[in-house]
């Protein structure tokens, strides 16, 4: 266990709050007694915190910080000597659970090391409720976040989990979705299954599914509103798929995606359950194919 000189019974409490993702009737009901009790509420966009509030029908009593992308580096120091005191901390974002694509995990590490009691007051997720919606297979799913902005970085993203098997979601702005969703297209195939999904518990509240080709099309249109992308694992590969053409193009994929070829042998190999000789010998024989051509 990570020790220090504090122990949990003589310092404050760091409390994550979910936040409602659109509605506000969702809005958990212990989050109203957090807000009203807490000794510092540190709040993304501390406007948006005091519509919330007001929506409720609840009167913050403690002392209220801004805690966001730009300042978090510097204001996690304050808000640890806070919980160090003794004081309960509560910390909300814009919508949905702090430190998941929010700001938090920086403060939930820093109170780990310093042994503090970190507890949560779960809330809707978009993420989760994104993935019920789909129409997707939800046993089994990870959960990527933001992809890069730049075109080559996003691709290349992408590439690295094209083989994967789980359900994958992500975020992403509106005005990048028709870019994003052509590069999954490429990425994963044009016929992969996908969900876009707007406005989550909005009025306008919108699922589109279908094949990422057709989204990307759709989606060209112009779109508005948060939006979260589910998009199915890739299929299983039979044994008769893995002919050494395969083997070549999963290595290749990896590569491309900034693994050495030493590193995405071994990786293929293991995902198809092949010795790593196989991989090898399959990745050799088309390099000295290519050489061979005229």
């Amino acid at each position: 266990m990570t020790g220090t000189a504090e122990s949990p019974e003589s310092t404050g409490t760091l409390v994550l709050a979910g936040t409602p993702i659109g509605d506000v009737a969702d809005a958990p009901p212990r989050l109203a007694k957090e807000l009203a009790t807490a000794d510092v509420v540190a709040a993304e966009d501390t406007r948006r915190m005091k519509r919330l509030t007001q929506a409720l029908g609840v009167q913050v009593g403690g002392r209220v910080v801004s805690y966001f992308e730009g300042n978090e580096t510097a204001r996690t120091p304050e808000l640890v000597e806070a919980l160090v005191g003794g004081a309960r901390v509560l910390l909300v974002t814009d919508a949905g659970m702090p430190s998941v694509s929010d700001p938090g995990y920086r403060l939930v590490a820093a109170a780990v090391e310093r042994d503090i009691r970190v507890t949560a007051v779960p809330g809707p997720s978009a993420v989760l409720t994104a993935l019920a919606l789909s129409g997707l297979p939800v046993d089994r799913f990870c959960f990527e976040g933001f992809l890069p902005r730049k075109a080559g970085e996003r691709l290349s993203r992408l590439k690295e989990v094209a083989e994967e098997r789980r359900t994958l979601v992500y975020f992403e702005a509106p005005h990048r979705l028709d870019d994003t969703l052509a590069a999954m297209a490429e990425a994963f195939g044009e016929d992969r299954r996908a969900a876009v999904c707007r406005e989550l518990t909005k009025t306008y509240e919108e699922v589109k599914r279908g094949p990422l080709k057709e989204l990307a099309e759709w989606a060209a249109e112009g779109v508005r509103g948060e939006i979260t992308v589910v998009v199915e694992g890739a299929p299983e590969k039979s044994a008769d798929d893995l002919t050494p053409d395969e083997l070549v193009r999963r290595v290749r994929v990896r590569e491309e995606a900034g693994e050495r070829r030493k590193e995405a042998i071994a990786a293929v190999a293991a995902d198809v359950g092949l010795p790593k000789r196989e991989v090898f010998d399959a990745v050799v024989a088309a390099k000295n194919a290519a050489r061979a051509a005229p």
